[in-house]
């Protein structure tokens, strides 16, 4: 009987001992690595150039449709200007740099400065006539 006790504790000390340890891991001669191959990276560069691509056209339309409106803008605000110098004065500013001359300067001061844009040239005329070039047309 004792024999029997001594078995049984020898093999519950066994399998104590069996639950306690690892597993042992088995180690493969080829890791499969994770990663993007290079026509995965290539493909992923290729839509981000089209898509820059899109996104610059578009940008340079908005540009293009703000320099129209601002050489309206300053188109329209040099022609009240000139209209207010005929109310003061009774008479147009002479044409060329003299009428700029006489609109930006002085007592009759009616602009800070000639307007000045990207793309587009405003010019005074004989009898108040504003004409712009360029964006505006």
């Amino acid at each position: 009987m004792e024999h029997r006790l001594r078995a049984t504790v020898l093999a519950a000390r066994t399998v104590h001992r069996a639950s306690n340890q690892q597993p042992a891991r088995r180690v493969h001669a080829h890791k499969s690595e994770s990663g993007f191959t290079l026509i995965e990276l290539l493909i992923v560069i290729v839509i981000l150039g089209v898509l820059s691509g899109i996104v610059v056209f578009a940008v340079s339309g908005i540009q293009d449709r703000g320099n129209v409106a601002a050489c309206k803008t300053d188109k329209k605000t040099v022609q009240v200007a000139v209209e207010a110098f005929y109310a003061k004065n009774g008479t147009y500013p002479p044409a060329g740099d003299a009428g700029w001359l006489a609109l930006t300067v002085g007592i009759d001061q009616l602009l800070r400065d000639r307007p000045v844009g990207t793309g587009y040239t405003i010019t005074l005329g004989v009898n108040g006539l504003v004409t712009a070039t360029g964006a505006c047309t």
